[in-house]
């Protein structure tokens, strides 16, 4: 049995080639960059106002103050989407401007609408008073002042979220370059599992199914349904993977049948193929007899069959896995406060189902919850986080800052 350390390298090692592919932008969200973005454009693409105001040529206001006040001639009007404005411009002219509107290059600044003076009144203005020097390029944004042209936007192996698609499409970004989605084949194992609503007390729900599946979009793959293995279902996993071996599955994942009783097939099965990095059995709690195998250019994770510990070997084994072969940025833990005492054994790395708080003086603590035996989902459904107790210490002591994991969603939406 090895440590989980030791299990990480195994999986680190034994990447996968998972192939480029491009897309639109508005099919991106939740996909890898697998090249960098530049900016196709500048942005802003050309000097525009940040106010609704009047653009003049501070130039022009040198010598103005007080007891020198000056008109400017009103010559037109810019509008957001307006063409540019075109006119010859003398001296003390100017434009009314709304917000966004582009700056014609014999502007160079502009007074805010809640500062103009009209003359000879607001309804019927011909000019506006000018009664101090003003300052070159108030309230301008200038042309490629957020993004030039060819500046990098987004780095290869980003997740895209919304506010990438915001600035992608703001930007003038069409296609970017992603990694091809996962494709991960699912068997849920034993005599006992049931898809059914109503079932016996000697059956038990299916529910390892449709957690994994719900979590294909924010882990990044498409979940198939390969459905139950039974206990004298040997043959047919041999052939399944066989098959796998030759298809676009890139992953398979097995729930139960992975530790050492009479029908605990998964690993000798396995085990009949030519594998690589191979282990069974990590140093954690929960999910001890967890197992991984490479198979050529595939791969295969056979899970624990109680809920949390299929759960919890999900997270800290399959995505660390995923977020490797896809070439996503490491994920960064939640550190957090304990906010409780607590022991476990000194070479087993602990994943508590645990709650997150922020303190009134903004401080975040971590609860370790009662419950942390393996079936049971009442602890889980309390928890919005996974703390994690590393090897070697056996006493945690309230206070001390450990590392936490969100359980449904990578760690990158804090990126």
């Amino acid at each position: 049995m090895i440590n989980y350390l030791q299990a990480k390298k195994i999986l680190k090692k034994a990447k996968i080639k998972i192939r480029d592919e491009e897309i639109f932008i508005n099919d991106s969200l939740n996909r890898i960059v697998s090249k960098d973005i530049l900016s196709t454009s500048d942005y802003p693409l050309s000097d525009n106002a940040a106010f609704d105001g009047f653009a003049i040529n501070s130039n022009d206001t040198k010598v103005i103050n007080k007891k020198n006040i000056k008109h400017f001639r009103i010559i037109g009007s810019i509008a957001a989407g307006n063409k540019p404005l075109n006119k010859k411009v003398k001296k003390f002219e100017t434009a009314e401007i709304m917000t966004g509107g582009v700056i014609p290059k014999m502007f160079n600044t502009i007074v805010p609408i809640e500062q103009i003076n009209f003359y000879p009144n607001k309804k019927n203005p011909k000019s506006i008073i000018i009664d101090q020097k003003i300052r070159k390029f108030n309230h301008i944004r200038f042309k490629g002042s957020d993004y030039k042209k060819n500046q990098l936007v987004i780095k290869k192996g980003t997740i895209i979220r919304s506010n990438h698609i915001l600035a992608l499409k703001t930007l003038g970004v069409k296609k970017i370059k992603v990694k091809k989605k996962l494709n991960i084949l699912f068997f849920s194992t034993g005599n006992e599992i049931s898809n059914s609503d109503n079932i016996p007390s000697w059956k038990v729900r299916n529910s390892n199914h449709y957690y994994i599946k719900s979590l294909n979009n924010s882990f990044l793959f498409n979940f198939k349904d390969g459905g139950i293995l039974r206990d004298h279902h040997q043959q047919l996993f041999k052939s399944k993977i066989s098959k796998m071996i030759k298809s676009s599955i890139d992953i398979i994942i097995t729930s139960g049948a992975v530790s050492a009783g009479k029908f605990d097939y998964i690993p000798s099965v396995v085990n009949q193929f030519k594998t690589s990095h191979y282990f069974k059995s990590v140093m954690i709690r929960p999910g001890k007899p967890v197992l991984f195998a490479k198979i050529k250019q595939k791969a295969i994770f056979g899970l624990p069959g109680n809920p949390i510990s299929s759960a919890a070997c999900f997270r800290f084994f399959v995505y660390p896995f995923i977020e490797n072969i896809l070439n996503i940025n490491n994920e960064k833990p939640i550190k957090a406060s304990l906010k409780n005492d607590f022991e476990k054994k000194k070479n087993f790395t602990r994943f508590i189902k645990s709650k997150l708080i922020t303190t009134q003086n903004g401080k975040l603590e971590v609860e370790l919850l009662p419950g942390q035996e393996s079936f049971r989902i009442n602890s889980f459904v309390k928890s919005n986080i996974w703390a994690v107790l590393p090897q070697g210490q056996t006493k945690f002591k309230k206070g001390q800052i450990i590392d936490c994991f969100f359980p449904n969603c990578p760690n990158k939406i804090l990126d």
